[in-house]
């Protein structure tokens, strides 16, 4: 981890340091938010206090117009690690379950880049302005066609540990789903609160998206897929084409599996 000279303060949460404002520039557009992202000067803002991983608030100025956004660095050399995914891969892994939920057209997963940091390389997410107070356990039946998509999402991608509180609500009614560093294992790795849909039958709609997911698979001149094959073994990548094509040959969501398929803590 972090040599103790590096390590910023612990900070409240998600909470920017004392006396300064969190800006989110929701006008921007994708490809604008990405370019700031991507290259816009970086001020480390505090310390998530929780989580097994070091993960960081962030500032990111694009200093020739002033335009701002709150981020969530994760490097790479602040990621624990463990036996079963490759060392330094958790970081890759967020930028493909990013790539995966735009291939969908699904807006699940905010925007996310690899780059250099304070505390090196990277992945960097635009932060989503939400009230932590709520989250799935608290949503009630709401949402059912968004939740949906992520159920399918975490099938798709074979998320290993989708709590509660990664999904979040923003000020506009959007779910977003977060924290995707143990997915996209080849090995069945499916760990989830939400089994709200086990048994039902998948929407034709959703089908259809998955569908050309499949369709967009096979194109070897897409740029996003290209990039997805950097991030994932050839083995994930296979992996990730069987659970599609069981999704579409069998359109009902899963019921759990034998063993362990919660994941801990559920929040």
């Amino acid at each position: 981890f972090l040599p103790e000279a590096e390590r910023p303060p612990v900070g409240r949460g998600w909470e920017p340091a004392a006396g300064r404002a969190r800006v989110v520039m929701s006008n921007l557009s994708t490809e604008e938010t990405l370019q700031l992202l991507q290259s816009g000067e970086m001020e480390v803002e505090g310390l998530v206090s929780w989580g097994s991983n070091y993960t960081f608030l962030v500032r990111i100025c694009a200093p020739e117009d002033g335009a701002e956004v709150s981020a969530v660095y994760k490097p790479r050399r602040g990621e624990r690690p463990l036996w079963d995914f490759a060392p330094g891969t958790l970081c890759l892994r967020e930028l493909a379950a990013y790539l995966v939920s735009e291939l969908l057209g699904w807006r699940l997963v905010p925007a996310t880049v690899l780059r250099d940091g304070p505390h090196g390389w990277g992945s960097i997410q635009l932060f989503v302005e939400h009230d932590p107070n709520e989250h799935y356990f608290t949503f009630q039946g709401q949402y059912p066609d968004q939740l949906m998509r992520v159920v399918l999402f975490d099938l798709l991608v074979n998320n290993a540990d989708r709590k509660g509180g990664h999904i979040l609500l923003d000020t506009s009614g959007h779910l977003w789903s977060i924290d995707h560093g143990i997915c996209f294992h080849n090995e069945y790795k499916l760990r989830t609160v939400i089994w709200d849909f086990a048994g039902e039958k998948i929407p034709r709609h959703l089908v259809d998206d998955l569908v050309r997911l499949q369709e967009k698979l096979d194109d070897d001149a897409d740029e996003q897929i290209a990039k997805l094959r950097q991030l994932l073994s050839e083995r994930e990548i296979a992996a990730l084409r069987r659970r599609l094509e069981r999704l579409i040959q069998r359109p009902v969501f899963p019921q759990p599996g034998p063993g362990r398929h919660y994941p801990w803590p559920p929040v």
